[in-house]
């Protein structure tokens, strides 16, 4: 049986390969897009991180759930395993930068705060110029084997790293009151420990104690930072990846329930319509992969 939610593939329009643990590539944002008609349906790539940096144009990027809009200058980060697509105004331009996840592993092991960078799917604005010059660079560090040539792409590569996360944490603290960002850390630790175990029968006790926190703390965070109470953080992941099922693969209804967890095909349909306003059946019968995007009847593009 089928089950493969959204195509994988190692760059886009790739078949899925093995890299090694330090892999980085950099190519034109033209290269893929152009033959596309400047848009990429959705897709995921399984140890691959990517930054985006978008020089001249705008356009949207679906991320998951969100759909977030861009405009030059900018970085779009995107996390590995993330399901992702892009609808580009014909003429946009840039340059789109690829490190494995084991390398990125490598680098927040030595320096932690850079894994923040690829926590969740987002947009960085940039001034006008900011990277181009580092991003011109690293592409002919990349082709030539001049000495300290590695040396020299890594510190590169980590000086774009430490751009994006600046510009981040700048747009957050020019949003967030300060007595925010404890909590807000709290929730993102709490959104990991979801992500690892959504599909298990874990309960907000369960989850409170890997945290370290009482129940009525995290739900206090949760209400905070986000709006939303901790089972129902819980549950919009379990939709997401309900949503995902349905739309992108050919798994039954009882198929997707019994992959996302539940024991009772019948709670599951109760549980999905009271949270979407529809059935499964009629959730797929009414709803296409990539809405909001054009797609290609071509080779699909990253």
């Amino acid at each position: 049986m089928q089950t493969t939610v959204v195509p994988s593939f190692f760059l886009f329009g790739e078949a899925p390969r093995a890299v090694g643990d330090r892999f980085l590539h950099l190519e034109s944002l033209d290269e893929r897009t152009r033959p596309n008609n400047w848009n990429i349906r959705p897709h995921s790539h399984a140890s691959l991180n990517h930054i985006f940096h978008i020089a001249e144009g705008q356009g949207e990027m679906r991320a998951e759930a969100e759909v977030l809009a861009f405009r030059a200058p900018c970085l779009l980060l995107v996390p590995a395993t993330v399901v992702h697509g892009f609808n580009y105004r014909p003429g946009a331009s840039g340059t789109v930068v690829t490190l494995s996840e084991d390398y990125l592993r490598a680098l927040a092991g030595r320096e932690p705060v850079l894994a923040q960078v690829f926590r969740a799917p987002r947009v960085a604005p940039l001034e006008r110029g900011e990277v181009d010059g580092r991003l011109q660079e690293l592409a002919q560090e990349l082709v030539w084997e001049a000495p300290g040539h590695a040396a020299a792409v890594e510190s590169l590569l980590l000086s774009l790293m430490v751009t994006a996360l600046r510009r981040l944490r700048q747009a957050q603290a020019e949003s967030e009151p300060s007595v925010i960002r404890p909590q807000a850390r709290l929730v993102a630790r709490f959104r990991e420990a979801v992500e690892r175990r959504y599909r298990t029968d874990a309960q907000l006790r369960d989850y409170a104690d890997e945290l370290g926190v009482t129940p009525s703390r995290l739900r206090g965070a949760c209400l905070a930072v986000v709006g939303e109470t901790p089972l129902r953080v819980i549950q919009d992941r379990l939709l997401l990846e309900a949503r995902r099922g349905l739309l992108y693969s050919n798994m039954t209804v009882k198929e997707v329930a019994d992959h996302l967890g539940f024991e009772d095909p019948a709670y599951f349909t109760r549980f999905f319509t009271r949270r979407e306003g529809a059935s499964p059946r009629a959730f797929r019968q009414g709803r296409r992969p990539g809405e909001g995007i054009s797609r290609s009847p071509k080779t699909p593009a990253s």
